[in-house]
């Protein structure tokens, strides 16, 4: 199980590996789409998978949210290293698939919250279940719905803003200039990765409903390059719901615009036959 923290108020950390941790929730009782108990089995997962350099604080605030609708949280964090070289990101990717589709973990429904890099990561799980569908369609039918906040959306140019602004603010210019140089030098395990990882995210073997957080003013993120993926998605029959502010923070929609933010994710939420939200943040 890994190394287990008793934290405040009937939540338990389990610390899987360097970069995962299981919070089990107690809190709650679990909920299910019919709003009845249900065995530890099949009590949701929410699957989370946060943005490059987040800090614990501002994690927190997020996973609040779901141990109060009685989930448990499997949070995924990525190192700037799986985004610079891809073949390790889908390592990473192929590892929590593995996890998810452990005896712990294989009965139960998921729900992902992925937040700006969060959806690349994902995206390396993606990679892998596009190349067997069969062999993972129980695992894209547990999939109730998927929520993107801040989704890095554009070209390669974006991504190396992305990992700048992020990672190196203080460099951010030559940071991005040399991340695009190294993208070019090695465009085979770079870019050609990143083309196929966009391209199955488009075409994406998940098609449960969507709820999309986005803003005009993204530096990190092409509000049109977003739009188009989403108009594409819903031309798929995805059930989408897109939230857009005309001014706010990357991954910091929740700070900026809170009321707006809990009101969309509860009525998504209700959408999908998960309890409502019980209290205010």
């Amino acid at each position: 199980m890994g190394i287990r923290t008793v934290m405040s108020r009937g939540i338990t950390a389990h610390r899987l590996s360097k970069n995962v941790t299981f919070y089990i929730n107690e809190l709650a009782p679990p909920v299910s789409q019919c709003r009845t108990n249900v065995s530890e089995d099949h009590k949701p997962l929410m699957l989370m998978l946060p943005w490059l350099g987040s800090r614990p604080k501002a994690v927190a605030k997020y996973r609040e949210i779901y141990f109060r609708i009685g989930f448990d949280v499997l949070v995924v964090e990525s190192e700037v290293q799986e985004f610079l070289w891809p073949p390790w990101g889908l390592d990473h990717g192929r590892r929590v698939l593995e996890l998810l589709q452990s005896e712990r973990f294989l009965s139960r429904p998921l729900l992902v919250h992925a937040f700006s890099i969060g959806g690349y990561t994902f995206s390396h799980l993606l990679v892998h279940v596009s190349q067997d569908t069969n062999k993972y369609q129980a695992f894209t039918q547990r999939i109730k719905g998927q929520i993107y906040d801040s989704l890095v959306a554009g070209s390669v140019e974006t991504m190396a803003t992305g990992l700048a602004k992020t990672m190196f603010p203080r460099w951010e210019t030559p940071v991005k200039k040399l991340s695009l140089l190294y993208f070019n030098m090695f465009k085979g395990k770079t870019i050609d990765y990143f083309n196929k990882s966009i391209d199955i995210f488009w075409n994406s073997p998940v098609t449960a409903p969507a709820l999309f957080f986005f803003c005009e003013n993204d530096a990190l993120s092409n509000p049109r390059a977003l739009e188009e993926m989403i108009d594409h998605w819903r031309k798929r029959g995805i059930d989408l719901t897109a939230k857009k502010w005309e001014d706010s923070s990357h991954a910091g929609h929740l700070k900026r615009h809170q009321k707006e933010y809990l009101t969309t994710l509860e009525m998504f939420l209700h959408s999908l036959h998960f309890a409502p939200l019980k209290a205010k943040m």
